[in-house]
């Protein structure tokens, strides 16, 4: 589990492809904190690391990651938002983010604003459903709350800090960036289909 809070901006290394899916080298300084086998996001996406030192680690992206989120389009030299899995200890300042991302969503424009800029993404329109007007939502591994919704376009507010130490700074008309809706909202849903399907079946009315 993770919480959303940007804790470094990694820099790919290479990208090694391998059968269909590809392992990704890294470069960050959040590397002497990790061990083999332990959870990391990368750009929201949560990989495991292998053979970390004191300056990366590497990670395997199998081909089912690489279909559903940006993993397989990075390219060396290419800025990753990094977060480390979170400890017991640990404050949630966020919300709780686990890693599994659910598609693509794509940047329809950025406009400046006083304190920071507003971006507005195109999400697919399956995850509609499960983003709301002030819900949280994870953008690129970021934490952030929903600014406006209508219908499949789902805008933000960010502020300096967050253009700042991730890399929505850099993002643009077109950029395309990991999403993954809120767990707690994908799990209602479905428990309250799951009712309504069951209880159609016992009273023959439509669900």
């Amino acid at each position: 589990m993770f919480t959303g809070l940007i804790q470094d901006l990694g820099s790919v290394v290479a990208i090694e492809p391998i059968g269909a899916g590809a392992r990704v080298h890294i470069r960050t300084e959040l590397a002497p904190e990790l061990k083999p086998g332990d959870s990391i996001a990368v750009n929201g996406v949560c990989l495991t690391a292998i053979e970390p030192d004191d300056i990366g680690f590497s990670a395997d992206a199998i081909p089912q990651t690489l279909a559903n989120s940006t993993t397989g389009e990075l390219a060396e030299g290419d800025l990753v938002n990094l977060e480390l899995a979170l400890r017991s200890e640990d404050r949630l300042g966020g919300h709780l983010v686990q890693g599994h991302v659910d598609s693509v969503a794509v940047v329809a424009w950025v406009r400046e604003e006083d304190l920071g800029r507003r971006v507005a993404l195109d999400i697919p329109e399956q995850y509609t459903d499960f983003v709301v007007d002030r819900g949280s939502i994870t953008l690129n591994g970021v934490s952030l709350t929903v600014a406006e919704v209508d219908g499949n376009r789902v805008q933000v507010a960010l502020i300096p800090e967050t253009l700042e130490r991730t890399t929505f700074g850099f993002a643009t008309e077109g950029t395309r960036i990991n999403l993954e809706v809120d767990a707690m909202a994908k799990q209602i849903a479905t428990l309250v289909e799951s009712y309504l399907s069951r209880r159609s079946e016992k009273t023959g009315e439509p669900a």
